[in-house]
């Protein structure tokens, strides 16, 4: 099931929700403002030459006063920011995203690095080969003694 994947997915929900509430007329509210980092060269990022140039594997964003046309999407945010007051288009996805953080707070998320295949949760496949599941035994507790994994059938009422 590889819940910690799932978990994952539903935490850049969070980001997107939050990126939601800051393109929503009137913007940021208080002093919240965001410190986004993500893998520049992960599926999906469209990021101008010259800053994957300057950031060739991760890049922290800031989205406080001045970001413009910031777009959250499903799966991708897309937003303007100024480097050298030039202005510079970017698309993220969600799933390139590494951290967030909204100091303003003190909440922050952060994410296991991707590779290759494990990069999101996806829909059981028909052809998956069926996996036989044994109960598993519980490593040495701390007074040296082990456990075992107990089924909770033999408690119940009949």
């Amino acid at each position: 099931m590889r819940y910690d994947l799932l978990a994952q997915d539903a935490l850049r929900g969070v980001i997107r929700q939050a990126l939601l509430r800051a393109g929503a007329p009137g913007g940021l509210p208080g002093a919240h403002h965001f410190y986004i980092t993500f893998k520049t060269t992960a599926p999906g990022v469209d990021l101008d030459p010259s800053l994957l140039e300057k950031f060739p594997e991760e890049m922290t964003i800031v989205l406080e006063h001045q970001f413009w046309d910031l777009n959250p999407a499903e799966d991708y945010f897309e937003v303007t920011l100024k480097f050298n007051k030039v202005p510079k288009y970017m698309k993220v996805p969600y799933a390139a995203v590494h951290r967030f953080h909204d100091p303003s707070v003190g909440f922050h998320l952060q994410f296991e690095p991707l590779d290759g295949a494990d990069e999101a949760p996806t829909a059981p496949s028909e052809a998956a080969e069926p996996v036989e599941l044994k109960p598993a035994k519980a490593k040495a507790a701390t007074n040296g003694e082990s456990a075992e994994v107990v089924s909770l059938d033999s408690f119940r009422k009949k």
